[in-house]
């Protein structure tokens, strides 16, 4: 058994054992195996262009800006800052969102944004140094955190899908405040990305009458 999935077990015996209601979900649950994506520039990018939109629609401006640059993938922030607004707007970007993405690749060019060394730092000082540029909240530096640097311990309290999911599960007639959210997601440490991976899952079980 290698180390990773040992580790996975140990995670995952501590949030069924600190959190029952967690448990019951993670009895139902196989989450697939992923590996973090260490393009950390591609990944804000994509989280920007993809903010406030269903995956299909994000998928094909992606593919669409994408396509401006010719063959060869994501384009490097040096072809992005060349690129005419108005000719990304053609992607289907707002205004707003090309002017973000043009903010970070500027960002990187210059090293206000190191992101060569910024898995060095601890998850706080990730999240300062990602949000001083325009476009880039807690949230995306958040799940920056989770889903490239492969933290272990992140909870978003801003996401909307993970105060869905407690919301149902522990049966609340309202979101959850931050205090209260706290409360349920301090259990889960140092673990809370996995149980917010669970959680995230647990929205797909929402006709499963013996879910919770």
């Amino acid at each position: 058994m290698g180390k990773s999935q040992t580790h996975t077990k140990k995670s995952i015996l501590h949030l069924q054992t600190a959190d029952p209601i967690l448990g019951q979900v993670i009895a139902k649950i196989t989450l697939a195996s992923r590996k973090p994506n260490r393009d950390y520039f591609y990944v804000l990018a994509r989280e920007i262009m993809r903010q406030q939109l269903s995956g299909a629609s994000a998928d094909a401006i992606e593919n669409r800006f994408c396509a401006l640059f010719g063959s060869g993938g994501f384009p490097l922030p040096k072809k992005i800052l060349a690129m005419p607004d108005e000719k990304i707007r053609s992607a289907g970007l707002s205004y707003p969102k090309v002017k973000y993405i043009k903010c970070l690749a500027k960002a990187v060019l210059d090293n206000t944004l190191d992101l060569d060394r910024i898995s060095a730092c601890s998850d706080e000082k990730v999240i300062v140094s990602l949000t001083q540029v325009k476009g880039i909240g807690r949230w995306t530096a958040e799940m920056f955190l989770m889903f490239a640097l492969n933290r272990p311990d992140v909870f978003s309290y801003g996401d909307q899908g993970l105060k869905n999911a407690m919301r149902r599960l522990y049966k609340m007639r309202n979101h959850p405040t931050q205090k209260r959210a706290a409360q349920i997601s301090n259990r889960w440490k140092p673990h809370r990305t996995l149980a917010c991976r669970y959680l995230w899952a647990s929205l797909k079980l929402k006709d499963d009458p013996k879910l919770i």
